[in-house]
């Protein structure tokens, strides 16, 4: 057993959410803690429906010096954030936290972490695609600024709800000017011909839904793209199969986005790739 002198002198993180037993992070914090040498200590962290503040507070007194946020939290998380990241404030959620002297620090690496498994493990550059993305809810509102950022030419948003669709084009309208994309967004209709990649950021996948799109948007060279992930192919990815495209599901964004957070933390970026090779067998076993 590790003396109290010793475990004093490890740096404290944790995820915190409800439900959160079923949580990767501390698998795969542990192995970057490993890899990179670093002394952290990583956990997760059940807060309250009602208690998140109480519980990051109480986090933050025992010596925490960051935390994961998941489900429900993430506006939360926002809301309580003393400073935003550019990338936090355009996607009104954080799931990282940082407390330093400064205060509370609030950032969002999903949207990183996708475009970095899309480009680094899958191999597929985004600069100068087109890229559909399949929803309008939190997960893609944090994706939409790191695609753009990625240098995409076009970027469709289509959502069964085509307003809402509308309203995060709206959003991110100057942004996309000023880096020179064709951002557009709608109901199915709005989406046309075939994509470089096509992104389903919805949750139909959880319950075994395919979203509402053109199947004209898949085809042999597309790269189907679920950010869910699970033992098997979603749904969706099967549906993109049959259509001739390559399919992979956000097990790699979890990671990435991960990596992004000790990134943030500790100022040392680990090697992903054995990180998710490890996880992919445990998902799979």
């Amino acid at each position: 057993m590790a003396s109290d002198a010793a475990v004093s002198t490890l740096a404290h993180y944790a995820v915190v959410g409800n439900p959160v037993a079923h949580s990767k992070s501390p698998l795969i914090h542990a192995q970057f803690a490993a890899q990179t040498g670093q002394p952290v200590v990583y956990e997760r962290l059940l807060a309250p429906l009602d208690g998140f503040v109480e519980t990051v507070r109480g986090f933050i007194a025992s010596g925490g010096l960051g935390l994961n946020v998941t489900v429900p939290f993430k506006l939360e998380a926002h809301q309580l954030a003393d400073t935003l990241s550019p990338r936090a404030a355009a996607a009104g959620a954080v799931n990282t936290l940082k407390f330093d002297d400064a205060g509370v620090f609030g950032d969002n690496t999903d949207g990183v972490g996708l475009a970095r498994d899309i480009e680094l493990n899958l191999g597929v550059p985004l600069a100068g695609r087109r890229v559909l993305l399949l929803g309008a809810g939190g997960a893609v509102r944090g994706v939409i600024l790191p695609l753009l950022n990625a240098g995409v030419a076009e970027l469709c948003i289509v959502n069964r709800t085509a307003a809402r669709a509308h309203e995060l084009v709206a959003a991110f309208a100057a942004v996309a000017a000023a880096d020179g994309c064709l951002l557009t967004g709608g109901g199915r209709e709005a989406a046309y011909d075939r994509y470089d990649v096509v992104i389903n950021g919805t949750a139909g996948s959880l319950a075994g839904q395919l979203p509402e799109f053109d199947a004209a948007a898949l085809g042999t060279g597309t790269l189907a793209y679920d950010m869910m992930y699970g033992a098997q192919p979603t749904v969706f990815m099967r549906h993109a199969q049959a259509m001739g495209a390559r399919s992979a599901d956000g097990l790699g964004m979890l990671v990435e986005q991960a990596a992004e957070s000790f990134w943030v933390w500790r100022g040392v970026r680990p090697d992903s790739g054995p990180v998710l090779q490890a996880l992919r067998a445990a998902v799979q076993s």
